[in-house]
């Protein structure tokens, strides 16, 4: 993706993402939106090997979760579950089949909820 906003739409628009999802998206986060945010998910989202339908599945039934950090929230959140030994084909299932996973909060509910099933 370069860095022409068309590009980004387009792309999200090959992906299935219809003109009125992309017109919520720009309403819910901004006009700078699809330019700013969500070109970082697309090429990091292609990095850990998620598909099209994948990547189409969670910007539109979940919008609200690219308004998250990508470096803060879901980067540390994918490490996480990698040290977990969990793969990358692994964890894009984990997140397109329950994409709310992204939004739990690692430190407060996550890692004491596997910290406490290791114990059992």
């Amino acid at each position: 993706l370069d860095d022409d906003r068309t590009t980004v739409e387009a792309y999200l628009s090959f992906l299935g993402v219809s003109e009125g999802e992309l017109r919520t998206l720009k309403s819910h986060f901004g006009g700078r939106f699809v330019e700013k945010q969500i070109k970082p998910f697309l090429r990091w989202f292609s990095e850990l090997g998620f598909d099209d339908a994948q990547v189409e599945k969670i910007i539109t039934k979940f919008p609200q979760l690219m308004a998250c950090s990508l470096e803060e929230i879901w980067k540390p959140k994918v490490q996480w579950l990698k040290e977990l030994g969990i793969d990358d084909s692994q964890v894009a299932k984990m997140i397109t089949k329950f994409p709310p996973l992204m939004g739990v909060c690692l430190e407060g509910n996550l890692k004491p909820r596997v910290q406490w099933l290791k114990e059992l």
